[in-house]
Formats: C-alpha cells, structure tokens, sequence
C-alpha cells in the first residue's frame, strides 16, 4: 500500500486550530485541555475499532469517544477533516486497527500535534500476508507492528474481534490507572462483551458447519473477507477487485478470469460491499449468469453501515453477513439468539 498524504486545506485548517489554541496542548500533556480533570479522550480510527471500543467503554463516566471513519466510508480512501485533526490533537488515547490500514495515519498524528497513548488493536494476530483465501501465509503481529502487504481486514474472524477487544481493554485500563472504578468498568464491560462475540461465533458456525464443504463458495467485491473464510472453512473463489484496496481497478483480463472461476466452480452469487459502487460486481454477475448482492443486501467489508442499518454494529454487520452468505447458498439460517439481537 501506499502512503497517502493528507489534503493540504485540511492541514492549513489544523494549522489555524492550533494557532487558535484548539488543537494539542501547548503545555505537553497528553489530551490536551479545556475538558474536566481525569476526563479520558478516546479517538477511534475504523467503524469496527470504533464499535468494539465503545462496547470496552460502556457507561464509564467521564469518557468520550470519536469515531473517525464514518459509516459506508473506505478506510482506504478516508482523509482527515480539520474537526478529526482537533479531536485527535485533543485526545488522550488513539486506538487503530493496525496491520498498515490507516495508510494516512502518520500525517494526521504530525498534523494534529497528537500525544497521547496508541492502542494497536492488532497486537498479537496471525497477519495473513497474501491474498484472501485458506492457505495464506502469515505472521504474528509484533511489537513494532510493520505489516506492510499484510491483509488489513482482521475483523471479519470474530475470534480476532474478541482478541481485539481484549487488546483494547488492557490499553484502556492501563491509561486509567488513577480512576480505578472506571478501570474496572473496562474490566467488567470487555468481558460481558466477549461473552457476546463467543455466541456471535456459535451461531455462526452452527450455521456454516452442516453446509458440504464443496458449497462453501464465496466471490466478493475486493479481498476484503480472507479472515473470515479461513475461520468458517469457506472457499475464497475469488474478488472483484483483486487487492486488499478497496479503490483499485479491475482490469478486462481479471473480470474475465473471474467470470470463468465463477462458471467452473458452480458459485450462485457475487457480493458487492456496502462501501464501494457495486457497477463491477453487477457486471461480472451478468457475464457469469449468478445472482448479485447489492443495496440493502450488500456485504459490510470495510466499514458498518449507520444507525437503523443492519450493519450498524460489529455483532449486526457479522449476522447481516451470514444470513446473505446463507441465502446465496440456498440454506435458511437458525434463530439469532435473543442476546445477539
């Protein structure tokens, strides 16, 4: 991946703010000032890190959290605005998905002046290093976290959700050593939640356990859902767009090797993503004569959908998932557990 830069109108608006005394604070502490003492600022950079970092907060007072990334927004093509540049000059902790995601991460922290503590919620998972698919290579996250030309989509395991989760939650309760009712409040709310996240991976293999083998077929927008078809034993037939970016092309030769993947394999369906324009999912879904996903009944890859939506949550965009991925393959899935509703 490639490092993108930030705007520069957005880094003349950081400029101004921090010349107006609205960005990082001069005085060096992390946070920066003007909210209420032992306040914790959290910015979270993706709509997962976001939603699994808010489960970690829950009702622990004195805490506020920014979300970055916003609903149907790629993370690859995300630039800062001068309001995120603010709040994460303000902020006490960063959490970030980590393995290279956040390509214009580094601007954004040298633009606002950010400080404070970063939780890297990729620490200690397996990175597939290729492509999606069953037999990728991979390698453990380490402590300088250097996963360039890893895949990046972590999350769609939710086995790596629940580990994510407790990463978030050590960081947390480490920067609130001085508060230690909301401490154990971080404590308490990441173990209910993994609680949920355990039955989430249940039911979800509940479901794709009895389907044969042979028809565990899957053709998405872009290599987006690796994790997720090595964790439930699905074959990865292949992707739209065939990168970890969500904003590369396909070229006429990739859209024709895929159509014919599509005819040998007997796959039924082509998924497109809520965050990206489904035109060449519909294409190759014609060409191959298979049934598309699209709209309201798109994939959520990288990024949860907005408030009412069904991918409004980690737990909702897995379960939205599922339920198509199912449908494509003709089986009707089992009750969701009332816990996970």
């Amino acid at each position: 991946m490639t490092t993108s830069k930030l705007l520069l109108p957005a880094l003349l608006a950081a400029t101004a703010l921090a010349l107006s005394g609205c960005s990082a604070s001069s005085n060096g502490s992390a946070g920066g000032s003007g909210g209420s003492a032992g306040d914790l600022r959290i910015v979270a950079t993706t709509t997962q890190v976001a939603d699994l970092t808010r489960n970690v907060i829950g009702d622990a007072p004195g805490v506020t959290l920014t979300q970055l990334i916003q609903p149907n927004q790629s993370a690859h093509s995300y630039d800062p605005s001068a309001a995120d540049l603010t709040a994460l000059g303000r902020a006490d902790v960063l959490v970030i998905n980590g393995v290279g995601l956040e390509e214009w991460l580094t601007d954004a922290i040298d633009a606002s002046g950010f400080h404070g503590v970063t939780i890297d919620s990729d620490a200690g998972i397996t990175i597939a290093e290729s492509g999606a698919g069953n037999d990728e290579a991979a390698h453990t996250a380490d402590a300088a976290h250097d996963h360039a030309g890893g895949n990046p989509h972590i999350w769609t395991d939710v086995a790596n959700a629940e580990a994510m989760t407790r990463t978030i939650a050590a960081g947390l309760e480490a920067a609130s050593t001085a508060d230690t009712d909301r401490a154990a409040a971080f404590t308490a709310n990441a173990a209910s939640y993994e609680g949920t996240l355990a039955a989430l991976d249940s039911w979800i293999r509940a479901n794709i356990d009895p389907v044969p083998a042979a028809e565990r077929l899957l053709v998405s927008n872009h290599d987006a859902f690796g994790y997720f078809t090595t964790a439930y034993g699905i074959t990865y037939v292949g992707s739209v767009i065939p990168s970890f970016d969500d904003n590369a092309e396909p070229s006429a030769t990739e859209i024709d090797q895929l159509v014919t993947k599509i005819k040998a394999t007997g796959v039924k369906a082509v998924f497109s993503e809520a965050s990206i324009s489904p035109k060449a999912a519909d294409t190759i879904a014609r060409q191959a004569g298979v049934t598309v996903y699209s709209g309201e009944n798109a994939l959520y890859g990288d990024s949860l959908g907005p408030a009412g939506s069904d991918g409004a949550t980690y737990v909702a965009s897995q379960l939205h998932n599922v339920r198509l991925i199912l449908e494509s393959w003709g089986v009707t899935p089992t009750a969701v557990p009332a816990d996970l509703r």
